[in-house]
């Protein structure tokens, strides 16, 4: 009978573009060459703009004439594109470096005139899945730059910007920065929220001892609620600063918002804490259950053993074969054997059972 052998997942490698000893702001790619797109939402009013445009030509007459321009680029294969779109609107050398180097964690820096925020959405299929999305927060204009996949968590925020009522079409670029944050950050539930469901299944299968539950499954879940943490935890500190230190760009209004989102980071980084705990608890439950299992089997067999030792012991006294052993030619010699034999069984179970070893 063959084994199957569970293979542990591979993480995603720690790859940078740039060289080590490489000039601040050198923007190189290692996404691989796929489809790039650049889709506008710009509003004012009761004014909207929602299209995917080819060129690049017309988005800062656009990000002029308009309230709030969104520029979204999904892919970033094309370096020449972000360099274009990073001198169009005055981005930081060294933030367009981060833009393309796609392993960094959650966090905020401040440019004067811009607001660079990076976060990391997060997806489950067969297993978890983040990626990095960068934010640029301008007077006028927000800038998002993803990775090469091409759905996001997004389109909650693309729908309320096409209704003509509610705060987002009539709010700032502050705003529109917190609805993305807090979007993103909210997605995080649902997949916090699937691995409760996991493990009240795991911990209904061990307590059933069922079998469907191995410590290889419940490894690989705590190793995957450990990637979780350590992409949310990192917003928390970014959400903190947009809140504590002091910018022109974000507005009173706005920061009460993002208290309610730096609130929404505590309650999952507080729920993922105690999903591992309960993962570590779970593991320890398991191996308790399998030496439990163990010990009975031993138990069984130190029974059965310690039942056929004597019997083994009298079977093997009156076999030696010796001319002068007494009885050996008695008539009822071989029927007090077995009865022997029996009181001797009858006697150890007995005794067994008053030890509550059958219990």
């Amino acid at each position: 009978m063959k084994h199957r052998h569970h293979k542990k997942p591979k993480a995603k490698r720690f790859n940078r573009g740039s060289l080590p000893g490489a000039a601040p702001g050198t923007v190189i790619t290692q996404t691989p060459c796929t489809k790039q797109s650049v889709s506008v939402m710009a509003f004012a009013n009761g004014d909207l703009v929602d299209e995917t445009v080819d060129s690049l030509d017309g988005l800062k007459e656009l990000a002029e004439t308009y309230t709030v321009t969104w520029i979204n680029v999904d892919g970033l294969a094309n370096v020449e594109v972000i360099n274009r779109i990073g001198e169009m609107f005055g981005l930081h050398k060294l933030a367009l470096e981060d833009v393309v180097n796609v392993h960094q964690r959650a966090k905020v820096e401040d440019y004067d005139d811009h607001l660079f925020i990076v976060a990391r959405m997060v997806h489950l299929s067969e297993k978890l899945k983040t990626k990095q999305i960068s934010i640029f927060v301008g007077p006028k204009f927000v800038l998002t730059f993803q990775e090469d996949e091409p759905s996001d968590c997004l389109d909650p925020v693309r729908d309320r910007i096409r209704k003509t009522s509610g705060r987002l079409r009539y709010g700032g670029t502050d705003y529109l920065a917190y609805a993305l944050l807090d979007t993103i950050i909210d997605h995080y539930f649902p997949v916090v929220e699937s691995y409760g469901e996991r493990l009240d299944a795991m911990d209904d299968a061990l307590m059933n001892s069922d079998g469907s539950t191995s410590i290889h499954s419940i490894h690989t879940l705590r190793s995957e609620l450990l990637e979780l943490r350590r992409a949310l935890r990192p917003h928390r500190e970014a959400v903190n600063a947009l809140l504590r230190d002091g910018h022109s760009l974000i507005k009173d209004e706005s920061r009460v918002y993002l208290r309610d989102c730096y609130d929404h980071t505590i309650q999952l980084g507080d729920a993922i804490d105690t999903y591992r705990e309960t993962c570590s608890d779970l593991r320890d439950f398991h191996l308790t259950a399998i030496s439990n299992r163990t010990n009975e089997v031993m138990k069984t067999l130190t029974i059965i053993a310690t039942i056929f030792i004597p019997l083994g012991f009298i079977a093997g006294f009156y076999g030696m074969n010796f001319p002068n052993m007494p009885a050996l030619n008695s008539q009822y010699g071989y029927p007090i054997v077995v009865v022997g034999m029996g009181l001797t069984v009858a006697t150890l179970l007995l005794w067994f059972h008053r030890k509550g070893w059958f219990d």
